[in-house]
């Protein structure tokens, strides 16, 4: 486990290659631990394929008790956010502000955050990114409705 307690599976499609190697950069040198699942040039490729592999790896990955999260850029944020909740487990967000990127952690404990290499800076990315990571998940009364999300997504859920 590195020091930060945290496992980063990092994704791109061609719109946010750029940014990718850059917050790549950025978070190795904080110490983070990080797997780049691509892509690896500007060549068009599409999207969903590349939010599948992080969103599958944060799935299927609980950093050996440590903390698994997913780092998708496209062009947008929103398709890879769309591809990313489609799998089980995932609670994925797109960065927009740093109220948002923080209340995604603390509320709904979000694990992937999604960002759009076409219009947002490299240094908010950078911000955000952070904001994103240090945040901790509040628990509390935020628990009780992260529950109901998982049982939606367990399709058990009674509505009373």
């Amino acid at each position: 486990m590195n020091e930060t307690g945290i496992k980063i599976y990092l994704g791109a499609d061609h719109g946010g290659f750029e940014m990718k190697n850059q917050l790549k950069t950025h978070l190795l040198e904080k110490g983070y631990d990080v797997s780049d699942f691509g892509t690896h040039s500007k060549d068009a490729v599409d999207f969903p394929d590349y939010a599948f592999l992080v969103t599958q790896a944060v799935s299927g990955n609980h950093a050996g008790g440590g903390r698994a999260v997913g780092i998708i850029i496209d062009s947008i944020g929103q398709g890879s956010a769309v591809v990313a909740n489609k799998v089980k487990g995932i609670r994925a967000v797109v960065a927009m502000d740093a109220f948002s990127v923080k209340s995604s952690r603390e509320h709904t404990n979000a694990n992937v955050l999604c960002l759009g290499g076409a219009w947002l800076g490299m240094g908010l990315a950078k911000d955000l990114v952070d904001i994103w990571l240090n945040t901790p998940y509040a628990g509390g009364r935020h628990q009780r409705r992260l529950d109901k999300i998982t049982q939606i997504e367990n399709q058990t859920m009674r509505v009373v």
